[in-house]
């Protein structure tokens, strides 16, 4: 696998992109390869900078085996769009909130997650911040099932 980076993006980087960023990395480590891509994860709004990923998404992730704790929330910068190979949206308003910020010459590099999903139809990863337990668990099936996907097409890209 030749060398890339990924930023996981969301609204507010406390729920579905810190969930992609940690169980992301955590599989890299189980495959050997964290020295091979470099992952992080930023929100389109400003609204919870230097935030833990939320309660509720720390705990679902947790009884899975995964640990989000030392994350912490972060908006996206100018210099992203140029640093990162992948920019990889929850949603489709995510992507275009991205659109619009990001320079012509790297609009390419945004994708969704779930383009990359093989056992979902959705399109989306949703947003469960209002919503119940049962939301964080979908949210976390979603995200495992792209991330599948993307990782195999960055093994693919070798």
């Amino acid at each position: 696998m030749k060398k890339a980076s990924v930023l996981f993006v969301c609204m507010g980087n406390i729920c579905r992109s810190p969930s992609a960023d940690g169980i992301f990395r955590h599989r890299l480590a189980q495959a050997g390869r964290c020295d091979v891509v470099d992952v992080d994860s930023a929100g389109t709004h400003s609204y919870h900078i230097g935030h833990a990923p939320d309660e509720r998404t720390q705990a679902a992730a947790q009884r899975r085996g995964y640990d989000l704790s030392a994350l912490r929330a972060r908006r996206v910068q100018a210099g992203d769009f140029e640093r990162f190979d992948w920019i990889v949206a929850m949603d489709n308003a995510n992507v275009a909130e991205l659109m619009a910020r990001c320079p012509a010459e790297y609009r390419h590099k945004i994708v969704r997650l779930m383009d990359f999903s093989t056992r979902y139809d959705a399109t989306e990863v949703p947003d469960p911040y209002y919503g119940g337990a049962q939301g964080f668990e979908t949210v976390l099936d979603y995200i495992e099932d792209g991330l599948d996907g993307l990782l195999a097409r960055l093994e693919s890209d070798a």
